[in-house]
């Protein structure tokens, strides 16, 4: 059944933002201006492709019966508060209303090899960064505040989990990753990735710990990894995690938002600190003899490559077992880039993107000594969460890479090809990307079950987000 709503005045950002939004609810759910509407003669008629009105009636239209009362509740807040209150508390409420609709409304999505279900299946997080299963089929869900929370049976458990360490919640810091050891069904391991304050919190650092999680609280909290990456500085931490199988665990550490002008003498291209690193560990914290610059005196020993920006995305072949990281650029430039031990990936000497604003920052793409990445994107997409397929309910993507992406909230596709001499190119790159506007996407893990799990990121802070399952579009449950 549907229903209408009338809002007059709005005054908001451009109301297309809103109506591109309830149009996802349905084909007919928009908002419209009625001839007999308009209060001081403006142009009259559907207000898609129109600006901004504040005085202007409009009436939001083919409602589903469901999201009536929570648009209800919003409107009439919104008459309690001023302008610049309303602003910023209309569209936070109107799209909590349109998540709580979404855990009852399959989305579908074409692509260019499967058809594709996408469902709400845990709603009320607040800035989910990580997403990871244990063996029995629980899921646990960081949130950048300091929490961290477990599915157990389909259902979120209101009470975080005890034992999570303190973080320096602030810019892209907080509680980032969760993985499970491989053999979490025997030992029970867990490890955490965070953004750790210093005394008074007016700076931070990526650290990582190891605990025992026995399905209530963590124990044997243990850190293992302090980065040499201390900055007041609010962006960088980057933070992925990734165990190889071979004993070793992956750890991605940002460049904490440093001078990109800064050339060779960057922290990311200096071996004396962790900012702009890829470090690599045994799974114990202690540090493998065969790193690439052990016994050096001018490097850090827990370094495996370096000259990074920020890589959120990490992820290893299924097959060949080569480590993958995606980063983001500057304004541009984001890269996908294959991880050999001790080489140099090049930032911010080398690059595609340009400072925010538009002021060049990289001489060239290539240099002599650096490794070029084996994709850029230009615009960017902000790449978050990286993943390969491997599943069985959606064939025709095995083996396959899929890349999160914040800025142009969709998922990336590409066909990524082994060639000659050790390397890959990307064979094909689906256009356009899988799930577009479905919003900014943080995370994607593959799940127990074959199926593909999203945890969206709420930009603004203060609103709550959801995690999403992608099912083929036949799926019944």
């Amino acid at each position: 059944m549907a229903e209408a709503l009338t809002i007059a005045p709005l005054i908001s950002p451009p109301i297309t933002q809103l109506d591109g939004a309830l149009r996802k609810l349905g084909p007919e759910t928009g908002l419209r201006c009625p001839k007999d509407t308009s209060l001081k003669g403006r142009p009259q008629g559907s207000v898609r492709g129109s600006k901004y009105h504040p005085d202007r009636l409009f009436i939001v239209t083919a409602i589903p019966r469901a999201l009536l009362s929570a648009l209800h509740a919003t409107y009439l807040l919104l008459q309690l508060y001023g302008e610049t209150r309303m602003r910023r508390t209309f569209f936070a409420a109107a799209g909590l209303a349109l998540l709580t609709t979404a855990s009852v409304q399959a989305q579908t999505f074409k692509s260019e090899l499967h058809d594709l279900r996408v469902v709400s299946v845990v709603d009320g997080l607040k800035d989910p960064w990580s997403i990871a299963f244990l063996p029995n089929g629980d899921m646990l869900i960081t949130e950048k505040p300091g929490n961290l929370r477990i599915v157990r049976a389909g259902k979120l458990d209101p009470a975080p989990i005890p034992g999570t360490p303190k973080v320096r919640y602030a810019g892209q810091g907080g509680l980032l990753e969760v993985l499970p050891h491989r053999d979490f069904a025997k030992n029970q391991i867990v490890y955490l990735s965070y953004s750790k304050p210093n005394a008074d919190a007016s700076e931070g650092t990526t650290a990582v710990l190891r605990a025992k999680f026995d399905g209530k609280q963590l124990s044997e909290v243990k850190e293992i990894f302090e980065a040499k990456a201390w900055s007041k500085a609010g962006p960088h931490y980057a933070g992925k995690l990734l165990l190889d199988g071979k004993g070793h665990l992956f750890i991605t550490v940002g460049d904490r938002g440093h001078d990109p002008f800064a050339g060779a003498a960057h922290p990311a291209q200096n071996l004396m600190s962790h900012q702009g690193k890829v470090i690599r560990l045994m799974e114990d914290g202690s540090i493998p003899k065969d790193n690439p610059f052990v016994g050096r005196k001018d490097a850090l020993p827990e370094i495996y490559s370096y000259g990074h920006r920020n890589p959120q995305g990490l992820a290893m072949h299924p097959v060949s077992g080569d480590i993958f990281t995606t980063e983001h650029g500057p304004q541009g430039g984001d890269e996908l880039n294959l991880i050999k031990p001790g080489l140099n990936y090049g930032w911010p000497v080398i690059g595609a993107g340009v400072q925010y604003g538009g002021k060049p920052i990289h001489p060239a793409r290539e240099k002599d000594g650096m490794q070029s990445a084996i994709q850029y994107w230009v615009p960017s997409i902000a790449p978050s969460g990286l993943m390969f397929y491997t599943g069985d309910k959606f064939p025709k993507w095995q083996g396959q890479l899929f890349v999160g992406a914040l800025a142009s909230k969709n998922v990336a596709r590409l066909d990524l090809q082994a060639v000659d001499g050790g390397g890959y190119e990307v064979k094909a790159l689906e256009r356009p990307p899988l799930l577009s506007g479905l919003g900014r996407v943080r995370e994607l893990r593959q799940g127990p079950d074959g199926l593909i799990y999203i945890a969206l990121d709420d930009r603004a802070g203060g609103g709550l987000t959801s995690i999403f399952r992608v099912e083929p579009a036949t799926a019944t449950n």
